[in-house]
């Protein structure tokens, strides 16, 4: 399937403000774009890209005094099957993951394993391990949390969301992963684009989506406990250890954010 997708993103600031942007679609999808992915800015300013240590297209730029928008539309070609299933996916011995899978078990900015690992043992520890314990971990996160724009805030940790029982996409994910890492799974987050293509009935307002990828069977798997089902479709933009690492937009001074699109669809030549 070709999919349309992209965004337009605008920003009032009273002053020059630096920002640092993971808009871009992630290099490893690259070869499947079918159209020139170029941000855009109104009024245009200069623009450099660089890959950060996760493989992120990281965009910097400074916002002049009054603000700007950012925009990006582009057509990408996608398999549209099923995040990936393999129940006998299994988990590796800590002695045995590759130096760069290390750093996904331990604790970060949003996933607290330090506060959650007594709490990740008393629930999972009888769990099989390996793709059993994994989704019985995304079970629990899917069931137990209730999502809400309204209690969504940028400060919101694991820690917070398992107590609150409530929040938006990114803070299933961090969950989630935190509660993997506890178990001795590695987990990273990742953000990017998640149509309704494959819903029955549009799945609300357009936004980005987070879900996480774990480390069994040596590779990386999807999994996603807000909607706790294989999805078709996603178009990674940023992953890392939490949203620290994949923030759509950083700012480097106050900025209000004053308009919020995106888009994500079918093609309609395809």
């Amino acid at each position: 399937m070709l999919i349309r997708a992209g965004y337009d993103i605008g920003f009032r600031c009273e002053q020059p403000v630096p920002m640092l942007a993971n808009l871009s679609v992630h290099a490893s999808r690259n070869k499947d774009l079918r159209s020139v992915q170029r941000i855009f800015t109104t009024p245009e300013v200069p623009l450099y890209d660089y890959a950060d240590g996760f493989g992120n297209i990281c965009t910097r730029l400074t916002m002049p005094a009054g603000g700007a928008t950012l925009s990006c539309g582009f057509v990408i070609e996608d398999p549209f099957e099923p995040d990936p299933v393999d129940i006998h996916a299994q988990q590796a011995a800590l002695v045995d993951l590759p130096d760069d899978v290390l750093l996904y078990l331990r604790g970060s900015r949003y996933c607290e394993t330090d506060r959650l690992l007594e709490t990740a043992w008393r629930l999972f520890g009888h769990c099989r391990q390996g793709w059993p314990l994994v989704q019985a971990i995304v079970d629990h996160v899917h069931a137990s949390i209730r999502f809400d724009y309204a209690t969504a805030r940028p400060t919101k940790t694991a820690w917070e969301v398992f107590h609150e029982g409530s929040g938006v996409c990114r803070d299933y994910a961090h969950l989630a992963v935190a509660l993997c890492r506890c178990m001795n799974i590695p987990a990273r987050y990742c953000t990017g684009y998640l149509g309704d293509m494959d819903l029955a009935e549009p799945g609300g307002p357009m936004d980005f989506s987070a879900w996480f990828e774990v480390w069994l069977g040596g590779r990386w798997f999807v999994f996603d406990a807000r909607h706790n089902y294989p999805r078709r479709g996603r178009v990674l933009m940023a992953r890392g250890r939490d949203a620290a690492d994949a923030a759509l937009t950083t700012t480097f001074g106050p900025v209000e954010l004053v308009r919020f699109e995106v888009y994500t669809d079918k093609d309609m030549l395809s």
